[in-house]
């Protein structure tokens, strides 16, 4: 069999077509093909952002201390909801981490999900991630929605939704940085 361009890409093709198949291997190549075509989450124009009203909402922490989510009004917050078992979260928790260690001193970042602690215990130790992880104690407020997941929110100091997306994003965009950041000088 000669090598050629032609048979290189149809030999790679069918190699990733095959580890789609294989059960120990399918989840691992979502979450990596998920990354490569995750983008940056687009900003919600000015007159389409809807406002969080109540503040209201009682949060366990699971790795941190419990919270009353009114503690976050007039700052700069981000708001994810995920779970350990969602190839999308997987995919884009990567880019929130390297995001929460420059901004955890200046943005407060509430991860949500309903996974029990052995699941998540285990799931952060495996990859080493640490950032703030919290379930729901009460009926979270309008407008959030917690599913279908990975469902993520960056609200500014008045409680507008400035960004929101449903899906897996890149989260460590400069696109994203800059938002934060001009957030952040308000």
């Amino acid at each position: 069999m000669k090598f050629n361009k032609k048979n290189i890409s149809n030999l790679i093709f069918v190699i990733l077509l095959v580890l789609f198949f294989i059960p120990n291997t399918r989840g691992m190549m979502q979450i990596y093909l998920t990354r490569i075509f995750s983008f940056s989450p687009g900003v919600v124009e000015v007159d389409e952002r809807k406002n969080v009203v109540s503040y209201d909402w009682k949060l366990h922490g699971v790795n941190t201390e419990s919270i009353n989510f009114d503690t976050t009004k007039g700052k700069v917050v981000l708001l994810n909801f995920w779970a350990t078992w969602k190839a999308a979260s997987i995919a884009e928790i990567y880019s929130l981490q390297k995001l929460y260690n420059d901004y955890k001193e200046k943005v407060v970042f509430v991860f949500l999900t309903e996974d029990d602690d052995p699941e998540i215990k285990e799931y952060m130790s495996a990859k080493k991630y640490y950032y703030p992880i919290y379930r729901s104690l009460s009926t979270y407020p309008e407008p959030f929605v917690m599913k279908p997941r990975p469902a993520t929110y960056v609200l500014d100091k008045n409680g507008n939704i400035v960004i929101y997306k449903r899906g897996p994003a890149n989260w460590n965009s400069d696109q994203v940085r800059e938002t934060l950041n001009k957030l952040l000088a308000e």
